[in-house]
């Protein structure tokens, strides 16, 4: 199965959500989930009806390795 990215989130079934153990809740989460194909779907968990991107798994272990690595922490500055 082939995902592309801004698919509806709603059209992707049949695989789990998760987010950080850190969210507060408050709809104010990003919601990952692991596809068929080893992709990784990401959307916004306050509109989980809305688009999802997809990447790839190498594609996410680089943000991981940069996010471990401090290299976005500006962004929130």
């Amino acid at each position: 199965m082939v995902f592309d990215n801004g698919v509806p989130a709603a059209g992707i079934s049949g695989v789990e959500w998760i987010k950080s153990r850190a969210s507060m809740g408050g709809g104010n989460c990003v919601e990952l989930a692991k596809l068929p194909n080893g992709a990784v779907a990401m959307r916004n968990s306050r509109h989980p009806e809305g688009p999802a991107l997809v990447y790839t798994r190498e594609e996410v272990a680089a943000f991981l390795d940069g996010a471990k690595k401090n290299e976005f922490d500006h962004l929130m500055s």
